[in-house]
């Protein structure tokens, strides 16, 4: 009886479990670390935005992450403890961030300060294969983004207010890719205000 009772609670954390970082980012398995450089692409001109550094975990998740911006100045940094993501910030006190596994691909993501204030939420619904398909803000702005994907890579991303009205919409492409299929160099363009953004992944593999 007990061994039936602890197989069973076995299958209900695996089915528990959250969604691996690499599979929403789109990552190959193996990926050891990775340096995400974010521009922002002007008359030909690149000026960085921010630099994230990143550890994975050999099941697939951000052990740690560092966030700089053009300076070197810290914006966030992050700690995947057991139950739940500690983000810390330069002027602010920290965040400690809880994923609960919802039925039907959804993960609810609530952030709360020590004193149990809560500062964001929201909700990531999946597709079967891990990446994800939508993402709700279920706190401040109430704005839906949509992912779209061309031969399961993303292509657009569509941004929507609380009453279906459109934001934004992204148009996604990967220009370069390694041998293990990570993009390398990812170009995302605004339809509505043509703002270019260009995104360097230099990955670290096992």
């Amino acid at each position: 009886m007990r061994v039936l009772f602890i197989f069973i609670l076995i299958l209900s954390v695996q089915s528990c479990t959250t969604k691996k970082d690499i599979k929403k980012r789109q990552l190959p398995e193996g990926i050891k670390s990775a340096t995400e450089e974010i521009y922002v692409v002007e008359n030909n001109q690149k000026t960085l935005l921010q630099k994230k550094q990143m550890v994975f975990t050999r099941n697939g998740s951000i052990k740690y992450s560092k966030t700089v911006d053009a300076a070197g100045n810290l914006l966030q940094e992050t700690h995947k403890k057991l139950w739940f993501v500690v983000e810390s910030y330069p002027d602010k006190e920290p965040y400690y961030c809880k994923t609960r596994w919802k039925p039907n691909q959804r993960e609810r993501i609530s952030c709360y300060t020590q004193k149990q204030y809560k500062q964001n939420e929201s909700i990531y619904y999946y597709n079967k294969d891990g990446t994800i398909d939508k993402i709700v803000d279920n706190f401040t702005t109430f704005n839906t983004q949509y992912f779209y994907y061309t031969n399961k890579e993303l292509s657009k991303i569509v941004i929507k207010d609380k009453n279906d009205t459109l934001i934004d919409e992204i148009i996604v492409h990967c220009e370069r890719k390694d041998e293990k299929g990570a993009c390398l160099k990812e170009t995302r363009i605004s339809t509505k205000t043509n703002r270019k953004e260009e995104i360097l992944l230099s990955p670290i593999y096992d």
